[in-house]
């Protein structure tokens, strides 16, 4: 059994987490799969939802490490992110894709299509498939609903520009999977 991994997994700096994410396993209500694509996010970067400081909307990531940042995307889409760093300091990484592997069938049928390379391949389809919601904003990452577990076997990461961002959009924080299929776009 992989070990599940703790709120002092997720004290390092987003830009070392986010690729330390790549291959472990994500399940919300047993539902989930192995993660292949982040993105790392710092207050001191122009591009976090912190840059400015704590918000209502933002004050989950200002949090202790190891807890869900949930927020709404162009108004539609609930996206997940993995608080970082110390309390107080607003880091995070963002969850872009996963290789399903558990639930299939409720994935599917939460994302009305049957190809599995689309199920979770981009931050909305991911947050639909695992039916995040902004309840669970804030809530601990080693407790229900969530289940997060180390990788177990070694993975080739690769890194490159992040996605959808207007400010520092050449910092390379964005990581995935080499070779997998399940990325939200190619590297």
């Amino acid at each position: 059994m992989p070990r599940a991994l703790r709120p002092t997994d997720f004290a390092g700096r987003s830009e070392e987490v986010a690729p330390a994410l790549i291959g472990c396993t994500l399940l919300v209500d047993g539902v989930g799969g192995v993660i292949v694509e982040t993105e790392a996010y710092d207050r001191e970067d122009p591009a976090s939802h912190t840059f400015s400081g704590p918000t209502p909307r933002n004050q989950a990531m200002f949090g202790p490490p190891g807890r869900a940042y949930v927020y709404r995307s162009y108004g539609i889409h609930w996206c997940l992110n993995f608080v970082c760093r110390e309390e107080g300091h607003g880091a995070g990484v963002l969850i872009r894709a996963l290789e399903p592997t558990h639930g299939l069938d409720v994935m599917q049928q939460r994302r009305g299509l049957h190809d599995l390379r689309l199920l979770c391949s981009g931050p909305g389809k991911l947050g639909q498939a695992l039916a995040i919601t902004h309840a669970m904003n804030g809530h601990r990452l080693d407790r229900a609903p969530f289940q997060v577990f180390a990788r177990t076997t070694d993975v080739e990461v690769v890194s490159g520009p992040r996605i959808g961002i207007s400010k520092a959009v050449d910092v390379p924080w964005r990581f995935g999977m080499a070779g997998s299929k399940f990325l939200s776009r190619r590297f």
